[in-house]
């Protein structure tokens, strides 16, 4: 028995439905694909994302989900005209965008919900 070629269901959880679908569906353009009583569950490119409803968020200390996007720039600026707003991190040489480079070359970016989650865009 292996995981490998099954599919996989990403997580996060929230307080509002209604913040949350305004959010990952009109915000983040996700389609909504079940708006159930224990969650909300969105697709994203094949992937579930299953926001959970719960009756307290305790935001994890680093990244639940992320995105791995061709134009990062690009993708900042649309967000922030969406007003999503990115975080900053003390000691991170992050640019006028809030994009920070790896070691690695890649190209970082956070931003959170209105949960508190940290989510984060990624170019390679």
């Amino acid at each position: 028995m292996s995981l490998r070629s099954e599919n996989i269901v990403a997580f996060a959880a929230t307080t509002s439905a209604s913040k949350a679908r305004r959010f990952y569906r009109d915000t983040l353009g996700l389609r909504l694909i079940d708006d159930g009583p224990f969650a909300l569950v969105f697709d994203a490119k094949g992937t579930k994302l299953r926001v959970q409803l719960v009756d307290k968020v305790v935001p994890a200390g680093y990244t639940v989900v992320g995105w791995q996007v061709k134009d990062i720039d690009k993708t900042v600026k649309a967000l922030k005209k969406k007003r999503v707003k990115f975080n900053r991190y003390p000691g991170m040489d992050q640019d006028k965008l809030g994009i920070w480079q790896s070691p690695s070359g890649a190209r970082i970016a956070w931003f959170s919900d209105p949960d508190g989650n940290t989510l984060s865009l990624t170019e390679l």
